[in-house]
């Protein structure tokens, strides 16, 4: 019987083990400012990977959309527009300004937020918008950009899924005004729990600095509402030795993708990722649709998955606005979302982590592709 095949899993080493002794071996566990030896080294070395100016390292992803949203000002009576086909987090960020989330819909293909969607949600309240880089594909940043430019609003790119994608030849996290990232356990890149914020401008860089400490411009020297984001020096660390691994982890995931749309490829009752023009995936996820059905078949599907030991999962299967919270409360405004509410009933998500084997992404294809035959 073959073990679970998990659909993401942290892929740690020698080096991750060795860089934590390390930490725990100096006695310097964090700083009081978040800014440690080790710390100060992720950031620096992170930057440079993804082409940014600056990188300021937080607690997780939720605190690093958090911050940038107070660095925007973004506060109590404005709008931020973000899509409802994601992890939950970007809008509790920000409610947690004090602000209202508004939700777009998507578009059917990339699952990434339209623009056009964008413009109608628009009032003179928006502050911000959120476009989410869906499964590790990049939105279409460019024309967020420009938009946002022409509106004078703030573009916080959500690359919780995307380490090391690509936007026209840029690495994700060098384009928006800010980008978010996550560490979490199964992420491409781990610290365990983690996030980072990047931006190549010199105002926010500082105003993020000072937000994740208490919002002091030095000790005991508050100067704007902050709080404590400080990530420690042993996830830094990890951080650090996780990031030198981090192309390689990226090459076996595009490999994984590539064998799993050959084997899945002759069915025609899938729908399967792709790569618009200029978008280089990171493959977070491998998200597949099926053509034509309701969230109870899907679901059959997904079980039967587990039953052969892959672990498929449904991302999302409620979207953010149909969860009670934000159903029934007072806290979100929307229009109609009908390509977000298709894609919840239809899609499930497969392991393509660098862990796998090609014999595993052969195991994964062809019990799908039985299953759904």
């Amino acid at each position: 019987m073959r073990e679970l095949i998990r659909i993401n899993q942290p892929f740690l080493g020698k080096e991750e083990i060795d860089s934590v002794v390390d930490v725990l071996r100096s006695g310097v566990l964090t700083d009081k400012s978040g800014m440690g030896p080790r710390v100060l080294e992720f950031e620096r070395s992170f930057a440079k990977f993804v082409g940014a100016k600056h990188a300021i390292a937080v607690v997780n992803g939720t605190a690093a959309l958090h911050a940038a949203l107070l660095a925007a000002d973004v506060s109590v009576g404005d709008e931020v527009i973000i899509p409802s086909f994601t992890f939950v987090g970007a809008a509790n960020a920000v409610v947690l300004t004090g602000a209202t989330p508004v939700f777009a819909d998507i578009d059917k293909d990339s699952y990434c937020m339209r623009l056009d969607s964008v413009e109608e949600a628009l009032t003179r309240k928006t502050k911000a918008v959120i476009p989410t880089d869906m499964y590790g594909l990049p939105a279409d940043i460019s024309s967020m950009m420009d938009f946002a430019r022409e509106k004078g609003i703030a573009v916080i790119e959500d690359a919780a899924q995307a380490h090391g994608a690509q936007f026209n030849g840029k690495r994700v996290g060098s384009i928006a005004d800010m980008t978010c990232f996550s560490f979490y356990a199964g992420k491409n890149l781990t610290t365990g729990e983690g996030g980072m914020v990047t931006t190549n401008d010199d105002s926010y860089a500082q105003a993020l600095r000072m937000i994740r400490s208490q919002g002091e411009q030095r000790p005991y020297w508050t100067v704007r509402l902050g709080t404590n984001y400080h990530i420690t020096e042993m996830a830094a660390a990890i951080g650090f030795a996780q990031l030198k691994k981090l192309p390689a982890f990226l090459e076996k995931r595009r490999r994984n993708a590539e064998i799993a749309t050959e084997r899945l490829s002759m069915s025609g009752k899938l729908f399967l990722p792709h790569e618009p023009d200029g978008r280089s995936h990171s493959w977070y996820l491998y998200t597949v649709r099926l053509r034509g059905v309701n969230a109870a078949k899907r679901n059959k599907i997904v079980d039967r998955l587990w039953n052969k030991n892959i672990e498929s999962a449904v991302y999302y299967a409620t979207p953010v606005h149909s969860t009670p919270y934000y159903r029934d409360g007072n806290v979100s405004r929307r229009g109609r979302l009908p390509e977000t509410e298709k894609a919840s009933r239809q899609v499930f998500s497969l392991p393509v982590h660098p862990k796998l084997s090609e014999s595993d992404i052969e195991y994964v294809s062809e019990t799908l592709r039985k299953t759904i035959a």
